[in-house]
Formats: structure tokens, sequence, C-alpha cells
């Protein structure tokens, strides 16, 4: 039985490497559909036997189908780090096999499908498209995101050949609602850059609005619901305090990277970065300025942080532009706490903060509630009831009823 029979008889044995955000949700709906992963959906398809995570590659001779799902970060001069896809694709290679379907999904530059994965492979005596099947299809998850999981986004999947091509969408075919084939694996990666390129120079474009509007004594969310009722042509992006997490703020560099490579500069890319990298320093400032409107001084302020994560409903603080605000706080002399029911505990530079309650008497105890992640939990009547200022950088009590000099936004 060959492997495309295999996977429309729903028998292939997939071996996914890495079980992060993307590869523990892909694993879980590779067995049955699922909204999210909890730990009573996976103990029992760790019981059934269905599922099995191992640190053994040797499971990967055994398997129709490989997904790799690791991270790409960058290093700290921003250049892309793939050492965790060469150390996958390296082991994907030593275990190969003929017949397998090879998938990469980590988001990384245009190329590294056919420019890095498919020479280790060839080395190895696989013949891609005859005896092994090499494709990329990029991950799309958005942690936390209750309207579109894993089965409802559709597959962008692009193979080295026609038959790759075919074989993986197949394969995905199996556990996503609408698979979009393309005509090559660089058009995948692309795409996928794209996507986050775009998301990236958009929050730019509105945090930069966001400056313009406070000096002109505007209320920028004003403006952006009304620009957001033109039916057509417009699509709305609303300033913050920053980008985080593991996607906006890292993947536009592995686009710019290689187009520097070819001899061409992404202007927008670094622009957008300026940008967007710069708001934690003016929100900082933004807290000076409004204590100082109170004659209070930055040095010695109580600062209570509402949210630390890089977006609201999750736990994960990577990137999250909360850190650098909570560093420079602290290093202008300012006493900070923070609440996060998703994050109980924070390294800020060596410095371990632990989440505090977010009681009545703390609101009104800070001089400054500054609310960095919007999460559902917080009772923003409550926050702007309590606190003698609240600087709120995501909008979050945009509409609630409070004193005018209460409330700062963007």
């Amino acid at each position: 039985m060959n492997i495309s029979q295999r996977i429309e008889q729903r028998i292939a044995r997939v071996a996914i490497i890495g079980q992060g955000y993307v590869g523990l949700p892909l694993a879980v709906e590779c067995q049955s559909y699922t909204p999210d992963v909890t730990t009573e959906e996976l103990l029992p398809l760790l019981s059934s036997g269905r599922y099995t995570p191992t640190t053994d590659f040797a499971v990967l001779e055994e398997s129709d189908v490989i997904v790799i799902c690791v991270p790409t970060p960058l290093r700290k001069s921003k250049d892309p780090d793939i050492s965790y896809v060469m150390a996958a694709a390296e082991e994907v290679s030593a275990h190969f096999r003929p017949g397998q379907l090879v998938i990469l999904e980590s988001t990384t530059y245009p190329g590294t499908t056919e420019e890095l994965l498919l020479p280790m492979l060839e080395a190895r005596g696989a013949r891609v498209g005859k005896n092994v099947f090499l494709a990329f299809s990029p991950e799309r998850i958005d942690p936390a995101n209750g309207k579109f999981r894993v089965r409802d986004i559709p597959k962008v999947v692009g193979g080295v050949t026609a038959e790759c091509t075919r074989l993986a969408s197949l394969f995905y075919g199996q556990i996503i609602d609408r698979v979009q084939p393309v005509s090559s694996p660089k058009v995948a990666e692309l795409a996928k850059l794209y996507e986050n390129v775009f998301r990236n120079i958009n929050i730019a474009l509105a945090n930069e609005f966001a400056l313009m509007c406070r000096r002109l004594d505007v209320s920028t969310k004003e403006v952006i619901d009304a620009a957001a009722t033109k039916p057509f042509g417009f699509m709305p992006f609303y300033p913050g305090p920053g980008i985080g997490g593991h996607c906006i703020p890292l993947d536009p560099f592995y686009l710019s990277w290689k187009m520097r490579l070819n001899g061409y500069e992404p202007r927008f890319i670094h622009l957008a970065d300026e940008i967007n990298r710069a708001m934690p320093d003016y929100v900082v400032e933004l807290v000076a300025e409004s204590l100082n409107q109170r004659r209070r001084c930055l040095n010695g302020a109580q600062v209570l942080v509402l949210g630390v994560a890089y977006k609201r409903e999750v736990g994960d603080t990577r990137e999250s532009p909360a850190m650098e605000i909570l560093m420079k706080l602290r290093e202008k002399g300012s006493e900070v706490e923070y609440v996060d029911p998703y994050v109980p505990s924070l390294d800020v530079h060596g410095t371990i903060l632990k989440s505090v309650d977010l009681t009545d008497e703390k609101l009104a105890e800070a001089d400054c509630v500054l609310i960095l992640t919007d999460h559902s939990a917080f009772d923003y009547q409550r926050v702007v009831d309590h606190a003698t200022l609240v600087v709120d950088p995501r909008n979050a009590t945009w509409g609630l009823p409070a004193p005018d000099d209460r409330v700062v936004r963007l």
C-alpha cells in the first residue's frame, strides 16, 4: 500500500517534530477534531496509544508523514536562526526511508525548503517526487482565538513537485476544511511572510497615527472606528504599547535578510520595526507626563500594570512590550507591581516579580494603573472607578464612564 492510499484510508503514521503551540494542536487534530488542547483531551489520546510523545527520532523510520514544527527565532543581529530547522532536518534525513512525505511548517525565509531540506534528503539517496515527497505549508495558529481553530484555518501547501503538492494537500485535507495548493514551496513561504509583514506594517501605521492624533488632541480609536464604517477598501488596525509574540516582531526580518542577500533593501519592514519598537518608550513617557500633570514624579511612583502577556487571553510573554516597559519604569525609580491571571511570575532582567491580586485597595493605592494587555478577566469599570490615574494604550476602557482627567488613552 502506497502513501497516498494510507493517507486516504487514514492509517498513515504521522510524526510531528516539535510539540509547542503549533505542533501539539496539529497532533491532536490528526487524531480527531477538538476545539483546543487541554489536559482532559490529551489523556485519552495518551492512554489509547494513538498519541505518543517521544524524544527518540528512530520513530521517524516508521512514519509515513513527517511534519516539522520547530521554532525559528532571530539572532541578536536580527539574522535568521534556523538551527532548530536544520537539526530537525538532519534527523529526518538520517532516518529517511522511501515513500515518506516530509512537510516543513516553521516560518522561514523563501527558499529554505528547496535550498536546505531538499539537498539534505538527496544526500541520503532520496529522489524528491519519486521516493520521497517534500512540501512547505506555513502554520497559521492564532493562540487563544476561539473563532478560528486548526481545522477552520485554510492551509496553503506548496510542494517541490506536483506530486509532492498533491500528497501534502491530500494529507491536510483529512484534517483541514480547506486546502489551497500553490505552485512551489517558495510561494507558500512568501505567503506566510507577506501575512505577517502586512500586519506588522499596518500596526506601525496605527501606532504612528496614534502619535499624530495625540498631538492634535483627537481620539485615535474614534478616528479608526469612523474610518472602519467604510464597507470596502479599509481594514482597521489599532495602536498599542508595542508588538510582541512569536511571529510579528520576528518574521519580517526573515524576508528582509533574504532580500539583502539578493541586493534589495525592503524599507517598509525596517521603518515599521522602528516605529513599533519605539512604542514602549513612548508609553513610559506617557506615564511620566500623566503623573507630572498631577504633580507626581515617575521616580518613586507606584505603578500597577495590568497584563504582561503579548496579547490578551494568553500567558506568553515572548517579545512582549510589557517586559521593556516594566524594565524602564523600574530603571526610572518606579515601584512596579503587575496583575496577570495568565502569568503568575515574571523575570524582568533577573528580578522575579509575582502577579498580585487585583483589589480595590491596590487600584486606589497606585499612582498610576497602566493597562498593557487587555485581558477580558479584568473589570475595567472597576479599574476606572477606583484608580486615580489610568494610562490605557490598549483602549480597553473605551466607552466607560470616568472623569475626563482620570483616563489617558492612545
